[in-house]
């Protein structure tokens, strides 16, 4: 192994204890999107500690600059902080949580908490490697990834540093302790919201005749999409339909004016979703017409897959594989969808899957699940692998 490689090892243990209780911390403020003011304030507290040159984006995230003095390359380290609207159990799969929300009705149900944890790491090792480095290292703290709300603002604001590189982790349920996938194409599900409104004639359930119903209107349109779906969808591709929405009236006795639907589309391949929104579109207009009622739809929404570059994919794999041999492995791509699409739309980048199963200890229960616990041994191998990745492109 290298001197650099067990360089980065010691520092990274040196610093494990430090990434736990940053991630323990972040877990119990566990704040919803834009309002994540006491992480915030933590987080710039660990910056200023370093004196690092930062950035305050409205209205919770944060750039952290690492300037070298030397030219070289500049790579955005990127970490999301915020959590969901959900009550935490008091239990993970197998026992009691290691800790748990101050928030009664939100937690870090998705790995939030984590990838802030191993961003803050990596921040300290790399700062304490900075005259093995060239170039500059923004550490980016994204507010407002689940409802995509603070990704535009954050995008903006390193316009003006010239990025030339991206590098985001998420810890995955899906996927063995202490493993990690950077496959690379696409590995996260683009994904449309489906937001359809039929509005028909209200009138007495006793005669119907009278009225135009937007709730038979509704079921028409399912069955008329399940089948039209089902048969123009391409069977080489892969978009799936979840309508989680359906909803119209009040009481038994009174035919109500309009009923609404909502939903999502997953895919790979932006085009076919495309397609499948188009064709939503279609039948709802087509069945409507047959009701004698009008759709009207919501606002497309439409994001596309998370897609890592193959070169950088190539890189990431082979220089974590020789710090941490027998880390990387291959995983199927996950469906949920992930607002650092953009970073990698506009920059060369991966986006790396770490591993946190280990259903003997508790920890596998799903994203978005309230037994969902992280497992804090991984904390380590992402900050190893964030540095190294780091190391590959501004290394001296």
């Amino acid at each position: 192994m290298t001197e650099r490689n067990q360089e980065i090892l010691k520092l990274a243990a040196e610093y494990e204890p430090y990434i736990i209780e940053c991630r323990r911390r972040v877990h119990t403020f566990a704040e919803l999107a834009m309002h994540e003011n006491k992480t915030h304030a933590f987080i710039l507290e660990e910056i200023k500690k370093l004196g690092l040159p930062y950035e305050e984006v409205p209205t919770t995230s944060i750039i952290a600059k690492l300037d070298t003095g030397r030219p070289g390359k500049v790579l955005a380290l990127r970490a999301d902080i915020d959590a969901l609207p959900l009550a935490e159990s008091e239990e993970n799969l197998a026992g009691p949580r290691t800790c748990h929300s101050e928030q009664a009705e939100t937690c870090h149900a998705c790995g939030h908490d984590a990838h802030t944890a191993m961003l803050l790491g990596a921040m300290q090792v790399l700062t304490r490697m900075k005259d093995e480095l060239n170039g500059t290292v923004l550490f980016c703290f994204e507010e407002g990834e689940e409802p995509n709300s603070g990704i535009d603002a954050l995008l903006a604001a390193l316009e003006k540093y010239h990025v030339d590189l991206c590098w985001g982790i998420h810890v995955y349920a899906g996927l063995e302790e202490n493993k990690m996938s950077i496959d690379p194409g696409p590995c996260m599900a683009g994904a449309t919201l489906i937001d359809v409104t039929f509005h028909g004639k209200s009138g007495h359930g006793s005669r119907p005749d009278l009225a135009a119903s937007p709730i038979f209107c509704g079921a028409n349109f399912l069955n008329n999409l399940s089948v039209a779906f089902g048969q123009q969808i391409g069977a080489s591709k892969t978009v799936t339909m979840g309508i989680t929405m359906f909803h119209g009236g009040e009481v038994s006795n009174l035919i109500p004016d309009k009923a609404r639907l909502q939903g999502s589309y997953r895919f790979f391949d932006r085009d076919e979703g495309l397609k499948a929104l188009a064709l939503t579109k279609k039948v709802a207009k087509d069945t409507a017409d047959i009701h004698n009622c009008t759709a009207e739809f919501g606002p497309d929404l439409l994001g596309g897959p998370v897609v890592n570059e193959p070169e950088c994919s190539q890189v990431a794999q082979r220089v974590i594989e020789e710090i941490m041999p027998g880390t990387i492995v291959h995983c199927e791509p996950w469906f949920a969808g992930e607002s650092y699409r953009l970073f990698l739309e506009r920059y060369t980048g991966v986006f790396a899957f770490l591993g946190i199963k280990n259903e003997e200890a508790g920890y596998g229960a799903s994203h978005h699940n309230n037994r969902f616990d992280l497992n804090e041994a991984v904390l380590k191998t992402g900050a190893v692998a964030t540095v190294r990745y780091a190391m590959e492109w501004l290394g001296r």
